[in-house]
């Protein structure tokens, strides 16, 4: 996934003393996201998922999609439940266990630092690197995740659209009926 100047910028920290607020760290080939930059795109996540949590369930409604592929069917779907799904099972599987303990204990349970500190044996300091190290690994794979990522948040919620196919000609055979005006005689 190639990472552009014009999404970093406005994702990007005016205060970053590494990218200096242009999101983007020049390296000896290539050029890669910030660490603020990938902060940014976890902290926007999240608050998405804490939106989807806090949501009256009976707000959420049905969606019908169009499923990539050849037979082009249709299917349901309730994308704030899939969405909640997605951003715990990509962080389990992308986290190893004391990250993801953190995460679980910080972001899903909502406990601050102190409840954490004592309960995962950890100090203040050491914590909140841990909290740093999470979010720049998560919001790096919530943007790079293949095929949907999910960031940017308009493409994970909006309804696929179905595209356009190229028109192809029908194959018919010989016509088995005479036109409806005859061909005309050519002058010798």
């Amino acid at each position: 996934m190639e990472w552009t100047r014009s999404e970093t910028l406005a994702l990007a920290s005016a205060d970053c003393a590494t990218c200096h607020g242009l999101g983007l760290v020049i390296g000896k080939r290539t050029e890669s996201p910030c660490n603020c930059v990938l902060r940014e795109v976890f902290r926007t996540c999240y608050r998405r998922f804490r939106y989807c949590v806090a949501k009256e369930k009976s707000m959420t409604k049905t969606s019908l999609q169009f499923t990539p592929g050849t037979d082009r069917r249709r299917a349901w779907g309730r994308k704030d439940e899939e969405y909640m799904a997605d951003f715990v099972l990509v962080a389990r599987r992308e986290l190893a266990p004391k990250e993801y303990r953190v995460f679980n204990y910080h972001f899903l349970l909502g406990a601050g630092w102190a409840l954490c500190s004592k309960k995962l044996e950890i100090d203040r300091g050491n914590f909140y690197h841990m909290i740093y190290r999470i979010e720049q690994k998560l919001g790096r794979v919530f943007r790079e995740l293949e095929p949907y990522g999910l960031f940017p948040l308009e493409e994970y919620f909006s309804s696929t659209v179905e595209t356009a196919r190229p028109f192809v000609a029908p194959q018919t055979a010989a016509p088995d009926r005479l036109p409806v005006h005859p061909p005309l005689r050519r002058a010798a």
